[in-house]
């Protein structure tokens, strides 16, 4: 098999490609509202269930991947997701019973769990330096175009009925096709990396750096997630927008993350360890901005600062991770962190819910206002851990 260049545009697209799938798995939640009368014996709440149910599935692959890595390999496990997702995902096309289609989506999320963490850990194996910043930017903002891209789909495919709406799953196929005949891991089949540096075995060991980056990213995702399920009932009960507005708004925090990303590289670069700090102070102005928002266009303003400063934050964070995981387990630690993002997506409801509650009188913009609290204690933290690298 002919081997490319990691310096050269296509061996980046095919690495980067992966990650187009990391954000599909709830794309298709604009349809539910048309299944509720395909499964009339099933409850909306459990009909809503199969826009969530893969979040567990990825879970699941996340733990699953460092276990089967060993058994296999790397870019085996990659095509082993992928093709996962691409049969899980577009079984719903032709199925008519609401369990196996439940089964299908976890399935989808193990998919994709199984090479999530590699999406980030690959880049390190490949690049360093700027250009690892620049990769991690760029592979930040592919989740971003993979579910803007695939949300515009659905709106398209939906006029077929929500049967055909799965068929954006069937992205996984030319991803497969692509990663597996140009990225090359010679290092599993010989004793060197692809950038000609010695082969190295793959551990599983964590740090405390790792456990605290872990948590940081835990509470962030905890605390940024109530844009998605607070907003549309901030936005009705406020009179502020209706629901194709609230549409609107959510895809552009969806597309903000694009040229955030794709600047990351540079930004980096110019502001160096500050830049989490600035990322974590615009999510809290962006997140307090929703709380108090009076009219749409400040909501849209509000969505572009918060949707800025989580696209600064995510990269630096894996980057930071990269530099202070324990020496070959960066694959390792990454899976740990992203189980922590998904328990922190699936927890976001509960915890908000309860802090809305009990420190506020329990309204979306008590709700949204008490994320924006627990953001500004992670800003502080993120000064902390600013001022203590700049001694050193």
């Amino acid at each position: 098999m002919k081997k490319f260049n990691p310096k050269s545009g296509l061996f980046k697209c095919a690495l980067l490609s992966i990650s187009l799938m990391l954000m599909i798995a709830p794309q298709i939640s604009s349809v539910l509202p048309l299944m509720y009368s395909s499964f009339p014996q099933v409850s909306r709440a459990a009909v809503e269930t199969l826009s969530t149910i893969p979040n567990i599935g990825i879970v699941v692959g996340l733990i699953i991947s460092p276990f089967l890595i060993k058994l296999i390999g790397t870019k085996p496990t990659v095509i082993t997701g992928l093709a996962i997702a691409l049969l899980a995902g577009t079984y719903p096309m032709y199925a008519t019973s609401y369990t196996p289609i439940l089964i299908s989506r976890f399935f989808l999320g193990a998919g994709i769990g199984l090479f999530n963490s590699l999406a980030v850990s690959l880049l390190s194996k490949f690049y360093q330096g700027n250009e690892l910043s620049t990769m991690l930017g760029f592979q930040n903002s592919m989740g971003s175009v993979g579910a803007a891209v695939f949300s515009f789909c659905v709106g398209l495919l939906a006029v077929l009925g929500w049967h055909a709406t799965f068929a954006i799953y069937l992205v996984a196929l030319p991803i497969m096709l692509l990663f597996g005949f140009v990225v090359s891991l010679p290092n599993e089949k010989s004793n060197e990396t692809g950038t000609g540096k010695p082969a190295v075995k793959e551990e599983n060991k964590i740090n405390g750096s790792v456990v605290e980056i872990s948590l940081i990213m835990f509470f962030m995702y905890v605390f940024f997630m109530p844009m998605t399920f607070k907003l549309p009932q901030l936005a009705t009960t406020q009179k502020i927008a209706n629901v194709s507005q609230i549409a609107f708004v959510s895809s552009v925090a969806t597309l903000v993350g694009i040229p955030v990303g794709m600047c990351y590289g540079y930004l980096k670069k110019k502001l160096q360890d500050l830049i989490l700090p600035i990322g974590l102070l615009l999510q809290v102005v962006g997140l307090l901005a929703l709380a108090y928002a009076s009219n749409l266009p400040v909501l849209v303003i509000a969505v572009i600062v918060l949707g800025t400063g989580f696209g600064l934050s995510v990269p630096y964070i894996f980057n930071w991770l990269d530099e202070v995981a324990p020496q070959n387990s960066v694959n390792f630690a990454t899976t740990i962190t992203l189980v922590l993002v998904n328990v922190g997506c699936a927890a976001s409801p509960t915890i908000i819910d309860w802090l809305g509650s009990n420190l506020g009188n329990g309204s979306p913009r008590a709700d949204m206002t008490m994320a924006g609290a627990g953001m500004i204690i992670l800003f502080c933290y993120s000064l902390i851990h600013y001022f203590k690298v700049r001694k050193h």
